[in-house]
């Protein structure tokens, strides 16, 4: 699909509806988009340090800027309150703290940007998860006045559950220490003890002094930090290569939809559309579907009217096969000898997300990719202290932001893979039968 001239358009949250064109090509929208996700502790400066990119970037529009002007004026400030640009509810804005998880949408010349604005809070871990579960890239801050405290450990088990490959430490408010380099160098190093803790290996962890207010080492090099030789944070952020830092796996296409158009033209045409995860198919590749484990060939691949010889990982594509297949919504193709574990048990990490607690015995629909079924809480082996200070095996359920191993029994098997090797195949969500809620999400283990 290298070939592939069609774009799409994501839309940036401006006043004036501005839209960023991404080209679809495979190489080009890897290289196009990165998604981030922010982590720091109440005052760490998470808000003003994104506030301070949007406005370094020229990002910010004039009547938000306005607004942010004449609201730290109000307040009596002999500086800018960026943090306004991304607190967005009154209560945010009335504790100076962050709740809710905001989405803020950027762009420079050569990427453009999502960035998750997660909340720091131990009661708002929950959020953490859900701002970091789709992203692939996060910035960690350090109060330089405070160092690596209990909530630094929470935030970094959650990204390395997560299994994020980029993690940034931006050590922040440099400027209220002097801009010491030995201060500078004892948070690093205490950092890099609890990197001694995690389990996942393949990370990159990135030190960068910052001051978020001033400005400091954010976009803009800083004068107060000559011992410094790195990049600045959006230096970094701009030659993170997409490509390095996705998750990747064996190929997995899991149905979405069957096209039957039946008209004169097209009546014995039968194509299967879905998103590929985790790899590339091409035509020819020897496949089989799931459940059913009928074998077939991939004969085209469709983009939209278009053919291609390749589908790369997360290209949404048409596929047909050069055999008759009864194939519905949420069966899976994969490639011949790269099948994943079918089961009707699992074990996994769970985060539980819901004021009504999880018990043993308790039934929930589980929602895998497009499949659905029905899961029953069988065993709970332990809580998970996030802040990598062990387990408590002693529990008989979950409560809010609690996050433990858990294994569930299904009514019928599914086709998954474990989370550390495949993000999209190794994850799922749990849904209150009554409520319809959404209560928790899990990583196979």
């Amino acid at each position: 699909m290298n070939d592939l001239k069609e774009s799409i358009k994501i839309k940036k949250s401006t006043k004036k509806g501005h839209y960023i064109n991404l080209p679809t090509s495979k190489d080009k929208v890897e290289m196009g988009l990165l998604k981030i996700a922010t982590a720091g502790s109440v005052d760490d400066g998470k808000s003003t340090l994104i506030g301070r990119i949007l406005y370094d970037t020229k990002s910010l529009t004039t009547d938000k800027l306005e607004a942010i002007e004449k609201t730290s004026k109000q307040k009596g400030y002999d500086y800018l309150d960026f943090s306004l640009a991304t607190d967005g509810l009154v209560a945010e804005r009335e504790q100076g703290i962050t709740i809710d998880v905001a989405h803020i949408y950027f762009s420079t010349k050569t990427k453009s940007y999502i960035i998750a604005d997660t909340p720091g809070h131990i009661e708002y871990t929950r959020n953490m998860v859900t701002g970091a579960s789709t992203s692939q890239a996060a910035i960690i801050l350090i109060d330089a006045r405070k160092g690596v405290i209990e909530q630094t450990n929470r935030h970094f088990f959650i990204n390395n559950l997560l299994r994020i490959k980029e993690v940034i430490v931006a050590i922040n408010k440099m400027d209220l220490v002097d801009f010491s380099e030995e201060k500078y160098n004892a948070i690093k190093a205490d950092f890099q003890e609890l990197m001694s803790k995690r389990d996942y290996q393949d990370q990159k962890i990135t030190f960068i002094p910052v001051s978020a207010l001033k400005g400091d080492n954010v976009v803009n090099k800083s004068n107060h930090t000559p011992w410094y030789q790195g990049q600045t944070l959006l230096e970094h952020l701009e030659i993170i290569d997409n490509q390095d830092i996705y998750n990747r796996g064996t190929p997995r296409f899991p149905i979405q939809y069957i096209i039957r158009p039946k008209t004169n033209e097209f009546h014995d045409y039968r194509g299967y559309a879905g998103k590929v995860y985790g790899g590339e198919l091409n035509v020819g590749d020897e496949i089989v579907v799931l459940p059913s484990q009928t074998k077939s060939k991939i004969k085209e691949i469709y983009f939209y009217d278009k053919k291609y010889q390749t589908a790369s990982r997360r290209s949404s594509v048409t596929i047909t096969l050069e055999d008759n297949i009864n194939i519905s919504r949420g069966d899976m193709i994969v490639k011949v000898n790269d099948l994943p574990t079918i089961n009707k048990q699992f074990t996994a990490t769970v985060s539980w997300m819901d004021s009504k607690k999880l018990f043993i015995g308790e039934k929930y629909v589980l929602q895998h990719g497009v499949n659905k079924v029905l899961a029953k809480v069988d065993t709970i082996h332990h809580v998970i202290n996030p802040d990598y200070s062990g387990i408590n095996p002693d529990v008989n359920g979950l409560g809010i932001n609690d996050i433990a191993s858990v294994t569930f029994k299904l009514n019928k098997p599914i086709f998954y893979d474990v989370f550390k090797n495949h993000r999209t195949n190794g994850s799922f969500i749990l849904i209150d039968m009554q409520s319809n809620n959404t209560v928790g999400v899990g990583f196979i283990q």
